[in-house]
């Protein structure tokens, strides 16, 4: 038992963590085409959606009778299930940037980087989410409002706590 707690400890902290987490050009040749293929089913759903959106919109644009709803009812549902798809087509479009920045980040070399605090973004992370471009902990911060998007800077979140706590307990002057 004790020689199983000492060759725990003989471990360097941080030394597996490290190598684990660095990408290789497999990992990036990987995520690229799971880029891609995720790219190419979005651009087709949203394809799919505006036709619909579009098809619905110009009949009744050309007063086509035949498709009028005839109970003012039908013609609140047919707006809603127009409103919707719409929705869904604006949401698809925000994850197609988010990819197509992905796909920009790993031409440039800069894909894997969290984009606030400089770290690489843990494989797990990419797997999940390959268009990521926060690591967990900087995504939470932004989610609870600690920073916004617009901060790029490089952050060591202990020391930006403390930072912050230092900056208000100076008088103004």
């Amino acid at each position: 038992m004790a020689q199983k707690r000492k060759k725990a400890s003989d471990k360097k902290p941080g030394s597996g963590g490290a190598k684990k987490d660095r990408l290789t050009a497999a990992d990036i040749e990987r995520f690229e085409q799971m880029l891609l293929e995720k790219r190419r089913e979005i651009v087709g759903d949203v394809n799919t959606m505006e036709d619909e959106a579009l098809r619905k919109a110009r009949l009744d644009a050309t007063g086509n009778l035949s498709s009028m709803p005839i109970h003012m009812a039908d013609l609140g549902t047919d707006n809603y299930e127009q409103e919707f798809a719409l929705g869904l087509m604006d949401s698809e479009i925000r994850l197609l940037r988010e990819i197509d920045d992905a796909l920009q980040r790993i031409q440039q070399g800069a894909y894997g980087i969290c984009e606030g605090t400089g770290k690489p973004i843990p494989k797990a992370r990419l797997e999940a989410q390959p268009w990521a471009r926060y690591c967990v902990e900087y995504a939470r911060l932004l989610e609870q409002g600690y920073v916004t998007g617009q901060e790029r800077s490089v952050l060591d979140f202990g020391q930006e706590e403390t930072e912050q706590e230092e900056d208000q307990n100076e008088p103004e002057p």
